[in-house]
């Protein structure tokens, strides 16, 4: 097993590293405050092809891979997970048109994701009623001559208010799994309608909407893949989002560490740096060490990926482990800060309530277990 990064993963990530600090982390806070959605950046991580990192370069990517698009992923997250998660979204809806897209279908979406036009895209498949139960969604899709017509409502959707183009998931049959489709819907499109804005704990600089769709039409050919396949799309694409999300939280936790351990050296307390008390070392060794592993699990998901062998279960076993030490890390980093942790002059406060929802999106932990334990009764290698 090779540790060590090779020239274009270590280009994507010095590239990533470079734009996060100069661009992203400037106003991170201010952002974060004001609920401000960043489309300006989303255009600037465009032009350096951070918007499609797995996507071929003829189609406006990188073609950098897996490994290359997580470690891109940690260097946003490091100093903004609100602007990483839109990032995290507009690169999955693109590699997932681009690899069960029909060739007209590539080249009039994936550009536009790649290249900032459409400013983000979006992926359109919770419900008000259903998360966790993706089969259980109730939006339908009618085919009437060359359009299809769709009608339901969508909960929770990331960048929705903003979307240019929206992957959007919906009942074509009354069968459960196999009677979903999915289909790619361009914002703005008559008869779908934003919501508004949820007030939310974290990430709050990132756009989270309901989308209703009233009668909504799409030409036939924006039917993704064929009828009937949504739903195993819509488990492939979570796949590899997960990986995405694992990245997110390894950035924020590292993130918090490097806080904590600047605040413990300055920070007195009895006549000494409250870094030299051993209780305090023994937090940050164990947050060091949880991050460390964190990382080898997910770039061991994203090696596997791109290399085209079944990663489920590593991807699920990433997510779980590094959205759990996400939190656990940024609430010992704001442990560590004590009464000024609690405050938003120190940016811990921000990491932990950013790093809530990890353990929420893309699956939840429990169903990251099913996943596992579910590939482990397959026969799996343990």
């Amino acid at each position: 097993m090779d540790f060590e990064l090779d020239e274009t993963q270590r280009l994507i990530r010095d590239t990533a590293r470079k734009f996060a600090r100069e661009r992203v982390a400037p106003g991170a806070r201010a952002r974060d405050r004001d609920e401000k959605f960043p489309a300006d950046l989303y255009r600037e991580m465009a032009a350096l092809g951070l918007l499609g990192v797995t996507v071929p370069v003829e189609l406006g990517g990188s073609g950098a891979g897996t490994v290359s698009y997580s470690l891109a992923m940690m260097e946003v997250a490091k100093v903004c997970a609100s602007t990483s998660v839109g990032m995290a979204v507009t690169n999955m809806c693109g590699e997932l048109i681009y690899r069960f897209g029909t060739d007209a279908q590539r080249q009039t979406f994936v550009p536009r994701l790649t290249s900032g036009q459409a400013v983000a895209g979006a992926f359109a498949l919770s419900e008000p009623h259903c998360g966790s139960d993706a089969a259980a969604l109730r939006t339908t899709a009618v085919e009437r001559g060359d359009r299809w017509v769709l009608n339901g409502t969508k909960q929770w959707i990331t960048s929705g208010a903003y979307a240019g183009v929206i992957v959007v998931w919906a009942r074509t049959a009354p069968a459960a799994n196999k009677g979903i489709s999915c289909f790619i819907v361009e914002g703005g499109s008559k008869g779908l309608h934003v919501g508004r804005h949820e007030d939310k704990m974290g990430l709050r600089a990132s756009n989270t909407v309901a989308l209703t769709f009233e009668d909504c039409e799409v030409p036939v050919d924006n039917l993704l893949g064929k009828e009937g396949d949504g739903f195993k799309l819509a488990m492939i694409a979570l796949d590899g989002g997960r990986i995405g999300i694992g990245s997110q939280a390894c950035g924020v936790a590292r993130a918090a560490l490097e806080a904590a351990i600047a605040y413990a050296k300055e920070r007195t307390a009895f006549g000494h740096p409250i870094g030299d008390f051993q209780a305090l070392r023994f937090f940050l060794a164990n947050m060091a060490t949880e991050i460390s592993a964190a990382e080898l699990m997910t770039w061991r998901a994203a090696a596997k990926k791109e290399a085209g062998v079944p990663f489920s279960r590593e991807a699920s076993m990433a997510k779980v482990f590094c959205s759990e030490m996400s939190n656990r890390v940024c609430d010992k980093a704001v442990q560590i800060h004590g009464g000024y942790g609690y405050i938003d002059e120190f940016p811990v406060e921000r990491y932990l309530r950013d790093a809530r929802v990890q353990t929420i999106y893309e699956g939840t932990s429990e169903v990251q277990r099913v996943v596992i334990a579910r590939e482990l009764f397959k026969g799996a290698r343990p």
